[in-house]
């Protein structure tokens, strides 16, 4: 059951907030970790532009990445930064993916939640919040990945620990919402943190959830 004071929060942001706008639709499981794989430290816009270029150069599928020549993929992400990692990552999964899981995904997210968590993480230049990524988007599985945006909000908000670490903060917003709701919740602290819960100077007057922040208007003792 959701706890009373996040679940006013919650209902205030789907209220103010616009959700951010999704770089495709979420369907495929592969697909959705090549578009995490990237997105990490990169712009949605340049996401978008990225996973397009891959996807008219390849089929994106690992059978057609793993044979792929490096420096092609590499030339299709470069609009989003660090592409020579990103590329070697995309490869490199796309290969043990084949060879473990004969091409496909879906056995993996099929496993109990913490059994598919630990599956993925294990995969090269996959963390936690890629994971958790492709299990809720691609999988609907109980989890809330924890990115910047999602972190900042729920600390200032006082809904994690504010030294939390990645799972102390991410089993803490768990514990305070229905699992109906995750995705709602990722889509709408990412869409707040954007807008009002700025990393610097926040927008604490504007912003819609200021009567129930801890934290609002502490000026410069925001992180």
């Amino acid at each position: 059951m959701a706890d009373s004071h996040a679940a006013i929060i919650l209902q205030i942001l789907r209220d103010t907030v616009a959700v951010p706008k999704l770089v495709k639709p979420i369907n495929d499981p592969f697909e959705t970790l090549v578009i995490t794989i990237i997105s990490q430290n990169t712009a949605d816009r340049n996401t978008e532009r990225a996973f397009e270029n891959l996807s008219k150069q390849f089929e994106v599928t690992p059978q057609a990445l793993s044979k792929a020549e490096t420096s092609k993929i590499e030339a299709c992400l470069h609009v989003g930064g660090l592409y020579k990692s990103k590329a070697k990552t995309i490869q490199t999964v796309s290969k043990i993916i084949l060879e473990k899981f004969q091409g496909s995904l879906k056995p993996v997210l099929s496993l109990p939640l913490e059994e598919a968590r630990k599956t993925l993480t294990e995969l090269p230049g996959i963390g936690p919040k890629t994971a958790d990524v492709v299990l809720l988007f691609a999988a609907n599985q109980p989890t809330i990945p924890v990115d910047t945006h999602v972190n900042r909000v729920s600390k200032r908000l006082g809904l994690a620990p504010a030294n939390g670490g990645y799972e102390e903060v991410r089993l803490s917003l768990q514990s305070l919402f229905d699992p109906k709701d995750y995705l709602a919740v990722h889509l709408l602290f990412i869409a707040h943190g954007r807008r009002y819960c700025k990393a610097r100077q926040p927008l604490c007057p504007e912003c819609p959830v200021n009567a129930y922040c801890p934290s609002n208007c502490l000026g410069d003792k925001h992180d």
